[in-house]
């Protein structure tokens, strides 16, 4: 089925693999399921800005690897920009 989103989909699901099965799983998980690891325990803490901070680093950090020529990895940290934007929109839906 063609929706014209599936080159969204296939970004979005680059960056849950990332999470739940690459660099994200292998530092932070702990066995745990996303809810309840660092990325979240730190934003409830720290509000909003902990997640939105972090996406917004790793977006310059990504433009000046792309600049270097790096284009794997500002993907890589592009993707992981998208992860703690899910972590702020967990974090919303969690205090509603």
């Amino acid at each position: 089925m063609s929706d014209g989103y599936e080159t969204l989909k296939d970004i979005l699901d680059a960056a849950y693999s990332q999470a739940s099965k690459g660099k994200g799983k292998e530092r932070h998980a702990n066995d745990k399921p996303f809810h309840d690891q660092p990325i979240m325990h730190i934003a409830r803490k720290r509000g909003i800005g902990f997640p939105l901070g972090q996406a917004d680093k790793k977006s310059e950090e990504a433009q000046g690897m792309l600049e270097r020529g790096q284009k794997d990895a500002a993907i890589r940290e592009l993707l992981g920009s998208i992860v703690y934007t899910a972590a702020a929109i967990l974090l919303i839906r969690e205090r509603e």
